[in-house]
């Protein structure tokens, strides 16, 4: 989708500067946050990509004054009220107003949450062969889907050449829109930054993105 959250290219928000000293939490809540996700992720209601796409959703000035895990924490709220875990009243008060619905999994137990923390992986087996080969030249479609995508808008319509072959993976954008899981290949493009940026971009630089098939089309 095209929302504030996609920010490559865009120009304004000045350099990324990282506290060579950050901790990993900058408050006691945060890590609260990040050990509810973790918790409501292994129940299966939803997975990451819609995860993702749920705090791509919410509005630009929310979105740019929130820091990380307060988006986090908006994102939890949003997907429990709507797959109907919570009510606006207990999200408000703080305290359960009766029992909650079932969920499609049960919760991880106290053995099981450091199991938490590891990401399973995406990758799949390929059902077909991979249409493009490296070095091929390709260009990115210029898509504008009202749904979850991971093609960035600055290389939409844009020519690069593919550089490595990552294997098949679950397609994000299937999982989202569709709610089915869906294998698609993966590919390293590369772009040259004058084809991206126009003739004044350094030359000499390059930038590459990971893209699904269904991304591409021969240039």
């Amino acid at each position: 989708m095209n929302g504030i959250h996609d920010l490559g290219g865009m120009d304004g928000f000045g350099k990324v500067d990282a506290p060579p000293t950050e901790p990993p939490f900058h408050d006691p809540w945060e890590g609260r946050v990040l050990a509810l996700n973790r918790i409501m992720g292994a129940t299966g209601e939803w997975n990451i990509d819609v995860g993702r796409y749920w705090i791509e959703t919410l509005p630009p000035a929310v979105y740019l004054s929130s820091s990380y895990y307060k988006k986090w924490m908006l994102r939890l709220e949003r997907l429990c009220l709507a797959r109907g875990l919570i009510t606006e009243a207990e999200l408000s008060s703080g305290h359960a107003s009766g029992p909650g619905r079932p969920l499609k999994k049960k919760s991880a137990t106290p053995a099981e949450a450091d199991g938490l923390l590891v990401r399973r992986s995406y990758s799949r087996p390929a059902t077909a062969a991979a249409r493009f080969e490296v070095g091929a030249r390709v260009r990115a479609k210029n898509i504008h889907p009202v749904s979850h995508t991971r093609l960035p808008r600055f290389a939409r319509g844009h020519t690069g050449t593919i550089e490595r072959i990552q294997g098949c993976h679950v397609f994000p954008d299937a999982t989202v829109a569709e709610g089915v899981e869906r294998a698609e290949w993966l590919y390293t493009v590369t772009f040259e930054a004058t084809e991206l940026w126009g003739p004044d971009a350094d030359p000499t630089v390059r930038t590459s993105i990971e893209a699904f098939e269904p991304y591409l089309e021969a240039a």
